[in-house]
């Protein structure tokens, strides 16, 4: 019997998420803006609920993909969705939230017999809209087996990493990755644009060798056409980049690198671009 799965939060990932999910499991959706949900319902032919308590009651699986930390204690657990779902239930949480938050929601989940898994996903926007996601997943074997198959939807590869938190702190290594690169990529671009090259021949050459990545193929161009409207914002980066420096100093990690990144990142807030895609970090170059 396929399970009743209910997503929390219909933001630009949740959003397509859910309808992925629509097209192989009862899908029943809840967004704090009911007529989001609305929306989602006409648009995927599933069911649109005013109350998160009501959308959880008779879920088999409830996943979530919302803000940060806070947002996450507010749903469920101030809001009281752990104490309305059914034992046995799990709890996919697909937001980046700290690890701690994470090991949190798992002890406090198995004392209303729930599962917890802590599942951050890599790929952004358009990952989301052609279920090409990356997620990776911390929390009990047995819990990430049972959920697997509703991961599968929208990702392009899955992985269990551990217990409670693993998920979390895998996170925090793409986005340490991607910061570092994001700003290599970014001087590599102006320093091409002031040594009076071409952009778009460079960017053509120096992909075939070894300077090749994900961000070079799609940001490459749009950097050097100064066009930051592709997906996650700056603020979104900011956040996860401060989990990770927390867990950092809590590991005895040094994350010198990230540490200025993140600065640089702050920069571009203050230039009016929190809701500019991370490849923005070419912008603070280029004033």
């Amino acid at each position: 019997m396929n399970p009743i799965v209910t997503f929390l939060g219909l933001g630009v990932m949740g959003y397509p998420m859910a309808g992925h999910l629509s097209r192989k499991f009862t899908t029943q959706v809840y967004n704090r803006t009911f007529p989001k949900a609305e929306q989602w319902a006409k648009h995927y032919q599933g069911i649109a609920f005013q109350s998160a308590i009501d959308a959880v009651q008779h879920a088999d699986i409830v996943c979530l993909c919302i803000g940060r930390d806070e947002d996450v204690i507010e749903l469920l657990e101030q809001q009281g969705v752990m104490r309305a779902m059914k034992p046995g239930a799990i709890i996919i949480d697909h937001t980046t939230t700290s690890a701690e938050l994470a090991e949190r929601m798992s002890t406090l989940a198995a004392s209303y017999q729930l599962s917890f898994l802590d599942a951050p996903v890599s790929g952004g926007q358009a990952g989301a809209e052609n279920g090409a996601l990356t997620t990776m997943v911390g929390g009990d074997e047995h819990a990430y087996l049972s959920a697997l198959s509703v991961m599968e939807v929208y990702s392009k590869s899955v992985k269990h990493m551990g217990k409670s938190g693993a998920g979390q702190r895998t996170k925090m290594v793409n986005q340490i990755c991607i910061a570092g690169l994001i700003q290599g990529l970014s001087e590599g671009m102006q320093f091409a644009q002031q040594a009076g090259l071409d952009g778009a021949a460079v960017l053509e050459v120096i992909s075939k060798g070894a300077a090749q990545s994900w961000q070079m193929e799609n940001r490459g161009q749009t950097m050097l056409n100064s066009e930051y409207d592709f997906g996650f914002a700056v603020d979104w980066m900011r956040k996860d980049l401060g989990y990770a420096l927390v867990e950092a100093s809590r590991n005895g990690s040094l994350l010198p690198v990230t540490a200025l990144v993140d600065q640089f990142y702050a920069e571009v807030q203050s230039m009016g671009g929190g809701r500019w895609d991370t490849s923005s970090l070419m912008a603070r170059l280029s004033r």
